[in-house]
């Protein structure tokens, strides 16, 4: 999930141990008087090689350390070199949630829908049939500050995964935008079968969005498994749902998996105090080793861990994606942690709200110049 935290360049030596999910934060904070008292909390962002960039001459090789042995892949672990910088401790997903109730109304099953074109095909029937329906399509693609990462890192993930599976990189200093093309049909799909005008997209939010999709105003929405738990609450069950994968026009769609991945990593302050860093080791191992830690990291936070005594996760979409796995699917990897800095994103972003006012090439060019000409300027300036 997005992280709204800003870096900040102030790391002190007394701050131990950091993350970048604020709920994690909470639970620590209240945790750690009776688990590991004296450890300093410092709540950062570190969300994988580009943040890491940042903060690696303070982290501390936990290459030795017990919560490295417990990983279940390799794949989330933060690495600098030989030495493991950070562990990632949430495994999160993000594709189209779709309300089954509805979309049967509307003729069809999640079978139906296999690839970018079948999406296409049902979207725009429905907005056909709109009015005879009583919901649309998609919720609103808001791009205020609460629900603009969804489409310009989580959207804009796919068309730069795609292209480094071509290129057999995992990340660069200069993306080719090989797949725009499908990133604007993917766009115009959204924006053009919602509930409301593309002109109006500037102040729409990520409550709308939701509020559209519980009150069975659409039938698709964009987000991830970190919003089940609201669904749930608002009154959806898990007979109403099921997630599809955020199918592009690209590959082998019949075997696209969810897009799934990391960008919450926690990491030690190799300056502190020899005993808060043991400490500190200790607390972290026992978050996802004990019945006690790895019940509230499941239940209390609704985390998906990649440890080997995790438990079980009652998240529909988190057994969605375990089971599309399991069935040979391919995940779509999380290669935003690669984009080069948040003026990019914001770059892309804006344009995005200026091309959905006004749908012309030359506004759907200027997303063109700030994907690509903007990763380059803006990698540049994060390496000089």
């Amino acid at each position: 999930m997005e992280s709204s935290s800003e870096e900040s360049s102030d790391f002190s030596a007394s701050a131990v141990f950091f993350c970048c999910s604020s709920s994690c934060c909470f639970f620590f904070a209240s945790e750690i008087s009776s688990a590991c008292a004296g450890i300093t909390i410092l709540k950062q962002s570190v969300n994988g090689p580009v943040g890491l960039a940042n903060w690696k001459d303070y982290c501390y090789d936990l290459s030795d350390s017990d919560i490295y042995k417990e990983l279940t892949s390799d794949d989330y672990a933060l690495k600098d070199g030989d030495s493991v910088a950070g562990i990632g401790y949430v495994i999160e997903t993000y594709g189209i949630i779709t309300n089954k109730t509805l979309l049967k109304e509307a003729g069809y099953t999640p079978d139906d829908i296999k690839s970018f074109a079948d999406l296409k095909k049902v979207a725009e029937d429905i907005t056909n049939r709109t009015s005879e329906l009583g919901f649309s399509a998609f919720t609103s693609a808001g791009m205020d500050g609460s629900s603009d990462w969804r489409f310009k890192t989580h959207l804009a993930n796919l068309p730069i995964y795609f292209e480094y599976q071509d290129e057999g990189i995992n990340t660069t200093d200069a993306i080719k935008g090989t797949y725009l093309d499908n990133y604007r049909d993917m766009w115009d799909l959204y924006i053009n079968n919602s509930t409301c005008d593309p002109k109006d997209l500037a102040a729409k939010t990520g409550d709308d969005a939701r509020n559209e999709f519980l009150n069975k105003k659409a039938v698709f929405y964009q987000n991830g498994t970190w919003e089940y738990t609201q669904l749930i609450d608002g009154g959806l069950t898990d007979d109403d749902m099921t997630m599809l994968p955020v199918y592009f026009g690209v590959g082998d769609e019949a075997n696209q998996g969810l897009c799934t991945g990391t960008e919450n990593y926690w990491c030690v302050n190799k300056d502190a105090d020899e005993a808060d860093i043991q400490a500190t080791l200790d607390f972290m191992d026992w978050c996802v080793t004990s019945d006690e830690g790895t019940k509230c990291m499941a239940d209390d936070m609704g985390f998906n861990i990649p440890f080997k005594k995790a438990q079980e996760s009652q998240n529909l979409f988190i057994k969605e994606d375990k089971q599309m796995t399991e069935d040979g699917k391919t995940p779509v990897a999380w290669n935003f942690s690669t984009m080069p800095s948040e003026e990019w994103k914001n770059g892309v972003g804006s344009a995005l709200t200026a091309y959905a006012a006004d749908q012309t090439d030359a506004n759907w060019d200027a997303v063109v110049s700030a994907f690509v000409d903007g990763w380059a300027s803006e990698y540049k300036l994060a390496n000089e």
